[in-house]
Parts: C-alpha cells; structure tokens; sequence
C-alpha cells in the first residue's frame, strides 16, 4: 500500500502534467512489453513492435526488470519539458553519486534475478562511452517502439487530462484527487493506492506533481527516493480507449455533413454527450450516432467519467480543423 500524506500547503500545490513524459513512457512499455499485462489494451501494441524491437533493447532489458525497483536516474524531473531530447539529455546529465547510488540499488534489488549487464560499472562511473550508449538506446527504443504510435498516446493522454480539468472546476484539487477512484483513494489528507511495497510519502509542503502515463498499468508508480527539493512525482494510468493500433491514418469517407464538422470543432475543449445534443440541437441519441462514426474514424475520443461521457478531438482531428497541436512532440 502507498500512503501520501498531504498538509494545507500541499493540498494548493497539487499540479497535473499537461503532457506524456517521454521517459516514463519509456519505462512503463518497456515493462509492459516484456510482461505482457494487459493484453486488451497492449496486446496489438506488442505484436506491431516486438518485431522492430532494436537491439538496444537488451541494454534497457538489463536496467528495466519486470519487476521490482528501475533506477530513478532514468526518469527525471524535466521541469516541464516533454520533448524526448530534453529528456535524454538530462538522464545523462545524472551526477556521478546518483548513477552509483541508483544502479547499487538495482543490484540489490530483491526480485532480481539476472546479473547486471556487462558495461554496468562504467555507466555508474560516468563513463562517457557509456551514457553514450545508454543514450542511443533510449532514442532507439523511443523511435521504434512509441514514436509510431505517439499520436493516439497524446490524444488518449488530453483525454484523461480533459477529465481532470472538469474535476477541478467542480471540486478543486480536492474534487482531482477524488476523480482517481479507484485507482487513487482519496481520503483526506491520505492519498492511498495498491503498492507492492508499504510506502509512506510525506509531501511536507512541496505538493505532488501528477503525471499521466499511457503505458502505466494498473497501479501507480513513483521515484524510490523523491529528490529533496521538487515535488514529488506520482504516475498514474489512464483510461484506455483500446485504439493504440490505429495508426494507419482515419477513414474519412464518413466524415459528409455540416453535423459532424460542428461536433469535431466544438470537441476541441472536450464535450459530454448532453452538451454536444444541446449546442447542436440534436438529440442526444442522434449525438451519440456521430461520434460514433467520428471515433470509428480516428478523429474523435470518447471517455466515460461516471455517469457522463467526454468527447474530446484526437491529433487527428485537430489537423484536419487546421488547429494541430501546439507542441508537437519531438522524435
């Protein structure tokens, strides 16, 4: 059980990414591909990549066991950052102490059950050859494996973040943290989750950063040891749509009909059923038709949050409005 316990000061410094972290997403599907979980929503995902799966991968299978403790040095606070560049960029930047620190605890780690990998020892010196490597097999991995599908990542990400968005302006950050059930058990002023350690994380006034993960499965993750100064990181899965293999470009031949076309661009902020049937002037029966036929295309998202469905535009989508993201990521 993971137990985070928030004071007054944390409770208004709460903050939720706005965006996947490259790295995380790294290290969530590297485990995900290697322990094949979650089948309905990975199973197409694996079978499309592990034929591409470069060779780098024995490097990060060796750093990235199925279970059990990943070094931190891996995952870094990017400040904000999601482009994967900055992101390698400041894994190699790790200090010394924190190289040594992170791979020592990896060997010690209890569920480990194969050696560390040849060229360990020169990675935890800093040895340039080495972060080298490690570099070059973070963007291979990336490129093979995340890069072709990134596109129904972020969209399935701003879904869930258009979920969070609501719940603040209807509850505050106490109304966020309330809208993880089950997966985050808010009981104020614990936050409690399934763990397979007992781990008890006392924020102490910096507040928590909440970062939305495509590939994390199930439970939460977060750093071993939390640096002393950041908000500490919680990774939380998602919701899935179970469309991470439609990558082959939309099927726009439906898309006839000034309906849809309002739908599409009134979805951009997100929308439930009952508001699109009401600033449409259709039915909510009618609505529900064409967002059908809008997601079986691949412009369209639908989320269901309790007792209402989100509907928010996918990448997609957005491009074909002429409004494509404002970042895009950076592979």
């Amino acid at each position: 059980m993971l137990r985070v316990h928030f004071t007054t000061d944390d409770i208004a410094r709460v903050r939720l990414a706005t965006a996947p972290d490259p790295l995380w997403e790294v290290t969530n599907s590297f485990q995900v591909l290697i322990t094949r979980e979650a089948p309905l929503a990975f199973g197409e995902w694996r079978r499309l990549v592990l034929p591409r799966l470069p060779t780098a991968g024995r490097l990060l299978g060796g750093l990235l066991p199925a279970r059990g403790y990943s070094p931190d040095f891996l995952t870094p606070d990017l400040g904000g950052r999601s482009d994967l560049a900055s992101a390698v960029d400041a894994v190699l930047s790790t200090p010394r102490a924190g190289l040594r620190g992170d791979l020592a605890r990896l060997a010690a780690s209890p569920e480990r059950i194969r050696p560390l990998p040849a060229g360990t020892r020169a990675l935890a010196e800093g040895d340039p050859d080495a972060l080298r490597r490690l570099g070059d097999a973070l963007h291979a991995y990336h490129r093979q494996t995340l890069a072709p599908f990134w596109p129904t990542v972020r969209a399935q990400v701003d879904a869930d973040l258009a979920l969070r968005t609501r719940a603040v302006l209807a509850g505050g950050a106490d109304g966020l943290l309330r809208s993880f059930w089950p997966v985050l058990r808010w009981q104020p002023p614990v936050l409690e989750a399934d763990y397979p350690v007992d781990r008890e994380l006392l924020l102490g006034g910096r507040g928590l950063a909440l970062q939305p993960s495509f590939f994390c499965c199930r439970r939460p993750v977060t750093l071993a040891v939390p640096p002393v100064g950041p908000a500490p990181v919680l990774v939380y899965p998602i919701r899935h749509t179970l469309a991470l293999a439609r990558v082959r470009g939309p099927n726009l031949g439906p898309l006839i009909g000034h309906t849809r076309a309002a739908i599409l661009e009134d979805v951009v902020t997100g929308r439930t059923t009952r508001e699109l049937a009401r600033r449409i002037g259709i039915s909510e029966a009618a609505t529900s038709y064409h967002t059908a036929v809008l997601r079986r295309a691949g412009l369209l998202l639908s989320e269901r949050h309790g007792k209402y469905v989100l509907h928010t535009a996918t990448p997609t989508g957005l491009a074909l409005l002429g409004n494509p993201l404002d970042t895009p990521f950076d592979v």
